[in-house]
Formats: structure tokens, C-alpha cells, sequence
């Protein structure tokens, strides 16, 4: 998929340009499917009472919230390249919206199981928001914009952690019972990715040149029904797609883990209350603020030096001091020690994030959304295998240190993904072009 005017620049405070709107609504759109998805975790001490679940249904709880998104993943990358990001974006925070309030409904652990299950759809809004900016940012910060977008969208992730207690204390101060404020406060987190639902579709375009419906009108090729099976079937046949998904499954996946355990783990093992370990908890989404940019940016950099080689040694430094941190962070038993060491381990885990995915746009430009599509559900497959740790057979400190050591394994998987010289010449000859398209822009007005 080769398109005239992407962005070779990423100026935030302009949303008058197709790119920045798209960047702006896709990351705040990942953010709310983010916070309405892990929104029911920092509540889970006060619905672990009131349904009386046991550790293993906790657990059970656990892996059910990501492992939906593993098909939800791999069907909207499809989607994208068959309807167009817009859309696709779309449809999924109006749908998606529907469990998220719903869950409210649960009188007993198996109501709340399948509502967690539901929930977990909306996690495939990250495939989304990274095919809209790839298509929308040229190579020299397309690893940038890609890990912007997504860290500011799992900032989603911190913020629930405090501020859902927050709404839940709200509720109770309106002489809510408990049992009625967790449910209300979910609707509320429902209502409002609706909302955003409606908004994605009118102030974003699918591309620069505009929606796929339109380009389709003109006779350009994109995504057509035809060509998008034939791409999802080309992403499963490249084995450095496949490289790149259990790569994912070891940064992004124990990101989630982490979003799911981190309040009650604080809780039990440091004997906090429900609003202070919601905050400790949130210490490490929080990080996303810039932290998974960081990755992107890094990313480039080593880009610009060594070409495609170089993201992929970039992505390997940054997987393998996140096992190190993790490790170090499950040895940890006094709180402020380990407060430190959690954002340690969180500043690299999502790094490694945003590392992955400023190589994701360069394997295979032809299948974008198909890639994103299956190296995303490698996260999701990564919680899903995690959660099984957290079921109650080991202690949580063990499962942690477990993982660490499976994270630093996963880290020697980077050197499976190469790019043949030929694709370093076609990356670079697209950054000169790219390039020397923005500044024939800048010098249009002042020839004018």
C-alpha cells in the first residue's frame, strides 16, 4: 500500500492535517477501549467479595479478558484492510461498548466470566490506531507516531487503575451500595467509548488521500476483497511475522498480565487498600506517557543509522533488559523498593512495545493490517499463556520471577527477523522520497 502524503513530521498541536486528526482520535480512541477493558480490575477486590470467587476463578477471570482478543486481533487487521480504519475503529468502540456496560449485569461467577470474555474485544482497537498511523506517517517517524499513539493509548491502563476507584467512591457517595457502584461505574466507562464511537467517524479519513470507499471509486487498489484474504494469508506465510507475534506475546502480553494482577498484587502481598493499590498499580501504565514512545523513537534512530537492522538490534537491547527487570522486581518485598523496580521493568516493557512495532510497518507493506493484525494477537496469546501463573497454584512473586526468565528468552527471537537488501534499499529510498515531498511543501508557499 503505497500513499502520497503521509506525514514526515509530528506536530501535536495541529489537527487541521487528515494525519494528526487521525493520530489524535486513534490514540484517544485506544485510550478509552483501554480504560473501559481493564476498568473492572482495580475494582476486583470488592466483586471478588460480593460473587465470592475463589483464587482459580479469579484467575479464570484473568485469562478470559485477553484471550478473546487473540481472534479480535487477527479479524480486525483483515477488517482494516477490507473496510478501512475508519470504520473498522468505529464499529468496534459502538459493539465493543455493549459488554463493557453490560457486565453490570452479573449476579454470579459465571455471568461475569462470559461479560469479562465479551470485554476483551475492544483490545483488537490497537490494531486499529497502528494501521492508521502507519498508513498515515512516513518512515522516518512511523516508529514514533506507531509508539505514541499506542502509549498514549495504554496509558489507559494506569489511568483506569486510579480513577475508576475514584468513580467507584463517587458511587458509594451517592448512597450507592458496593455492589450497585462497581456496576455503574462500568457503565459509565461504556457510555463513553459509544460516544467516541460516533465522533472516529466523522472527523477521520482512512488515509491522507482519503477513504477507501473514495480511492476504491477512483480505481486505486486498496484492501479489496480480493486482495485482503490473499494478504492474511501472505502474513501467515512469513516466519519473522510469526517471530514478531511471540515477541510481542513477551512485552505487550505481560503488560496486560500486569494490568489485571498489579492492584490485587499490592493488595494481598503488601497488605494495601483498595484506592492505594489502585495507585501503586497505576505508577506502572502510567509510564506510557512516554515511555513506549521512547521505544518508537529509539527505534528510529537506530533506523536512520543502520537502516532496518538496526531497529530489529534496537528491539532485542530493549525485550532483553525487560527480563532482567522483571526478575528484579519479583524479588522485591518491601514496598518502596519495589515500587521502584516496577516502574524499572515498566519503563522497558513498553519500549520493547514500541520497539516491536517500528518494525511491524517495513515486513510486509503489502499485508499491513494482516502483520499488525497477527503480531497484536501475539500479546493477547502471551496473557492468555501468563494467566495460567496466576491461578493460585504458585505464589505470585515465583510467577513473576518465571516470567522474567521466559521474557529474556523471547529477546534472542529478534535476530530471526531480517530484511533482505533489497528491502533496506526500498526503506531508505522511501525516507529520501518522503523527505524531499515535505520539504517541496514547505518550499511551494514561499515560491508562491
Amino acid at each position: 500500500m503505497e500513499l502520497k502524503g503521509k506525514a514526515t513530521r509530528i506536530n501535536l498541536f495541529n489537527i487541521t492535517t487528515p494525519q494528526m486528526r487521525a493520530f489524535h482520535m486513534s490514540w484517544f480512541a485506544f485510550f478509552l477501549c483501554f480504560f473501559a477493558w481493564f476498568g473492572i480490575a482495580p475494582l476486583m477486590k470488592v466483586v471478588r467479595e460480593e460473587l465470592a470467587l475463589t483464587p482459580a476463578q479469579v484467575g479464570n477471570t484473568i485469562i478470559a479478558s485477553v484471550a478473546v482478543t487473540i481472534i479480535a486481533r487477527l479479524l480486525i487487521g483483515w477488517l482494516c484492510d477490507r473496510i478501512g480504519p475508519r470504520l473498522a475503529y468505529t464499529w468496534l468502540l459502538i459493539l465493543g461498548a455493549i459488554p463493557v456496560m453490560a457486565i453490570g449485569l452479573a449476579q454470579d461467577y459465571t455471568t461475569f466470566l462470559i461479560f469479562r470474555l465479551l470485554i476483551g474485544v475492544i483490545g483488537a482497537s490497537f490494531v486499529i490506531t497502528q494501521y492508521h498511523t502507519s498508513i498515515m506517517f512516513a518512515p522516518n517517524v512511523v516508529g514514533t507516531a506507531n509508539a505514541t499513539s499506542a502509549g498514549w493509548g495504554n496509558l489507559g491502563g494506569g489511568v483506569t487503575q486510579m480513577v475508576m476507584p475514584l468513580i467507584f467512591l463517587g458511587m458509594l457517595g451517592l448512597g450507592m451500595t458496593e455492589a450497585m457502584g462497581w456496576r455503574v461505574s462500568m457503565i459509565v466507562a461504556g457510555a463513553v467509548c459509544m460516544v467516541v464511537g460516533v465522533l472516529y467517524y466523522f472527523f477521520t479519513t482512512d488515509t491522507p488521500e482519503g477513504n477507501f470507499k473514495d480511492l476504491r471509486a477512483k480505481g486505486i487498489e486498496i484492501g479489496t476483497k480480493k486482495s485482503a484474504k490473499g494478504t492474511f494469508l501472505m502474513a501467515c506465510k512469513d516466519y519473522r511475522v510469526w517471530a514478531l507475534f511471540f515477541i510481542y506475546a513477551a512485552c505487550f502480553g505481560i503488560e496486560l498480565t500486569i494490568n489485571n494482577v498489579a492492584a490485587l498484587y499490592f493488595a494481598d502481598y503488601f497488605t494495601l487498600d483498595l484506592a492505594t493499590a489502585g495507585v501503586v498499580a497505576a505508577l506502572f501504565g502510567l509510564m506510557n506517557i512516554f515511555a513506549r514512545t521512547l521505544g518508537g523513537v529509539f527505534g528510529d534512530k537506530f533506523g536512520a543509522k543502520k537502516g532496518l537492522r538496526g531497529r530489529v538490534q534496537w528491539l532485542f537491547i530493549a525485550l532483553f533488559i525487560e527480563g532482567i527487570a522483571l526478575m528484579l522486581f519479583s524479588r522485591m518485598s518491601v514496598l518502596p523498593v519495589a515500587i521502584a523496580s516496577l516502574i524499572f521493568f515498566s519503563l522497558f516493557v513498553q519500549m520493547s512495545e514500541g520497539a516491536t512495532f517500528s518494525v511491524v510497518p517495513f515486513v510486509n507493506k503489502k499485508a499491513l493490517g494482516s502483520v499488525a493484525g497477527i503480531v497484536g494477537a501475539g500479546g493477547n496469546f502471551g496473557a492468555v499463556m501468563a494467566g495460567f501463573l496466576f491461578k493460585g497454584s504458585i505464589a505470585w512473586p515465583t510467577a513473576f520471577l518465571i516470567l522474567g526468565g521466559i521474557v529474556l528468552c523471547a529477546s534472542f527471537l529478534a535476530f530471526a527477523v531480517r530484511f533482505s537488501e533489497a528491502d533496506e534499499k526500498a526503506a531508505k529510498e522511501e525516507w529520501e522520497t518522503r523527505m524531499k515531498e515535505n520539504e517541496q511543501a514547505v518550499l511551494a508557499p514561499a515560491m508562491a
